[in-house]
């Protein structure tokens, strides 16, 4: 049988390990966005279009409500974890099981099997999450057709160990330089040390106390914290120059300026000579309140938790789609060499899906 080629039919574990079997580390997503556009286009119910290797599929039923099920094609590189294998206790391993190709699957399979849904549906495949947010395939997709991400509600099926997350956080780094005069370090007071002039940064994210705030009922801690330190220049040599790296994880209830200026508020006072944003993305309100998710929330059950990492529920949020993450991997195993997903949770997610756009 083609490698490429994917049987719909499959249960939904067996599907996650068809799809773990065609690699697909980011930038080199095209064999597989070929073979789910080929199997989504076998299935007459939708409409199928293609923006590079983006590939979105539609219902047009004329349902009063649009939810919009989304995940990504790439994963990070493979450790020696392919192809997929399933061990004794149930567990499925391989590259991707976990972040999101489990994900995946419960997506064509609701493609598949929920043909006349109770709400039109997008099915939303795309390329290079894993990597810089400019190749990010979602966001090439919002900025050339727009059209094709619209709906009232979104599921990012990001590993959530079949648990409701809502929202994200929003990310922020900084640069923090600071300068000095070099000297020769047997002489140190003819100059003026960088390295040094950072203590006050230091200080200051040491003793931060990270604000907690509750939103829809969820509660998310913030966190401000020096990531990296560069500076120095010879173990001789007094350092004209220092850079701390500072990582700003934010509650959704802030905009991206509101964050800025409260991380400019925090080192005002700290002998900063340059300060750079070095990197920026917003987060995403959880939108519990709206009746897509609380009809949502009733039908896979659990209780609703924070996603204190950045996913693309930022990207829908930005278009103002409120969405959730929702998925079988465990958050905790993604990215890793002995990454795996519980085959009994990819089935029940799938369930627990069909069942809301079927109630």
């Amino acid at each position: 049988m083609d490698p490429h080629v994917l049987d719909l039919s499959l249960d939904a574990a067996a599907l996650t390990a068809a799809l773990v079997d065609i690699p697909s580390v980011s930038g080199r997503e095209k064999p597989l966005a070929d073979a789910v556009e080929t199997a989504l286009r076998a299935l007459p119910h939708l409409t199928v279009d293609r923006y590079g290797n983006n590939v979105v599929a539609r219902t047009r039923l004329g349902r009063p409500e649009r939810v919009v099920l989304a995940g990504h094609l790439d994963t990070v590189p493979i450790a020696d974890n392919v192809p997929s294998r399933l061990d004794e206790e149930g567990y499925l391993w391989g590259c991707g099981t976990c972040d999101m190709k489990s994900g995946l699957a419960v997506q064509l399979r609701i493609a598949a099997t929920v043909p006349a849904p109770n709400r039109d549906l997008t099915f939303v495949f795309y390329d290079n999450e894993e990597v810089a947010a400019e190749l990010n395939g979602l966001g090439h997709v919002a900025a050339a057709r727009p059209d094709w991400l619209e709906g009232d509600f979104a599921v990012l099926l990001e590993p959530s160990d079949g648990q409701v997350e809502g929202g994200c956080q929003g990310t922020l780094r900084v640069l923090l330089r600071t300068t000095g005069e070099r000297a020769h370090s047997a002489r140190a007071w003819m100059g003026s040390n960088a390295i040094h002039a950072a203590s006050p940064i230091l200080s200051r994210l040491a003793s931060y106390e990270p604000r907690r705030v509750v939103i829809d009922g969820l509660e998310y801690r913030e966190g401000l914290n020096a990531v990296g330190i560069e500076g120095g220049v010879a173990t001789n040599v007094i350092p004209d120059d220092c850079t701390v790296t500072v990582n700003f994880r934010y509650a959704p209830d802030r905009t991206e300026q509101e964050a800025e200026q409260h991380v400019r508020e925090v080192f005002a006072d700290c002998g900063v000579a340059e300060f750079v944003i070095d990197d920026h993305t917003g987060g995403a309100l959880p939108g519990l309140s709206h009746p897509a998710a609380a009809a949502f929330m009733a039908a896979v059950g659990g209780r609703a938790q924070p996603k204190f990492g950045w996913t693309d529920v930022s990207r829908f949020n930005a278009l103002g789609v409120p969405a959730v993450n929702y998925g079988p991997g465990a958050p905790l195993l993604a990215h890793k060499r002995d990454e795996r997903v519980l085959a009994s949770l990819i089935n029940h997610c799938e369930e627990r899906l069909s069942a809301w756009l079927t109630a």
